[in-house]
């Protein structure tokens, strides 16, 4: 999972001010975590501690009410409500913080997996789909299918996935966008780090497609150990440890 973590906090600096070039610094002093990076390690937190995903996700959202970007408006409300109800929403936060599930279930748990995780707050059937194809691209890229076969796979769900450069995306914080963009910038990527820096280029909801496009590329390419060093010099403590717990139990 922390190849979206990367994506997240490489694209924090561009999430509202979108680059049309490759030739950026990954990490400087603007970039920061932000709820992409918060809401993926609830989900981490839930499954390796046995936790219920609203419990985690409410726990972690509660105690870290302020990052960089904000939360979105819908979910921002579900956080703080003293009864918090799914919302029917098909933005892409359900897919930006779901791959760990791809990570810690095997296929034929997957998909209920990744439901599960939309559904305390992105109940609409576009927000579930996006879930669970982000996780199941995840758990084929751990293990070892070709980018053909993940194409495959994604096509039976979404139009479009091939996007050659000059690319050019909207910003439209939605599963039907943001799910297939990002692993349209994986699957034309050649190394974890192309794959985040056509994150970038592609423009839109940066932090959140990186996030998406990192955690498909970090299995699949392996992320280079500078990357990952210079990633977790920006996450808390309390952070920090919910990554090596799921590294111990992914290995």
């Amino acid at each position: 999972m922390i190849g979206a973590i990367i994506g997240d906090i490489v694209g924090s600096r561009f999430e509202f001010s979108n680059l049309k070039e490759t030739s950026f610094d990954l990490f400087t002093s603007e970039c920061d975590y932000t709820d992409d990076t918060i809401c993926t390690i609830a989900v981490a937190d839930a499954i390796l501690n046995k936790k219920g995903y609203q419990e985690s996700m409410l726990e972690w959202c509660r105690k870290y009410p302020e990052p960089m970007g904000g939360y979105g408006g819908s979910f921002a409300k579900w956080i703080f409500s003293d009864n918090p109800k799914p919302y029917n929403s098909y933005g892409n936060g359900s897919a930006m913080r779901v791959s760990p599930v791809g990570w810690l279930f095997n296929r034929d748990l997957i998909a209920d997996e990744a439901r599960s995780s939309a559904m305390i707050t992105h109940s609409h059937p576009e927000g579930v789909l996006g879930a669970m194809i982000v996780a199941k691209c995840v758990y084929l890229a751990r293990s070892g299918y070709p980018k053909e076969e993940i194409s495959n796979f994604v096509n039976d769900f979404y139009v479009y996935l091939k996007m050659p450069p000059p690319f050019s995306n909207p910003f439209d914080e939605t599963c039907l966008n943001a799910v297939p963009v990002a692993i349209s910038c994986f699957l034309e990527s050649n190394s974890f780090e192309e794959t985040i820096r056509n994150a970038i280029l592609v423009g839109g909801d940066s932090d959140t497609i990186a996030a998406i496009a990192g955690s498909i590329a970090e299995p699949f390419f392996g992320i280079p150990d500078w990357i990952k060093e210079s990633a977790m010099t920006y996450l808390p403590e309390d952070m920090k440890k919910i990554i090596k717990q799921f590294d111990n139990e992914k290995e």
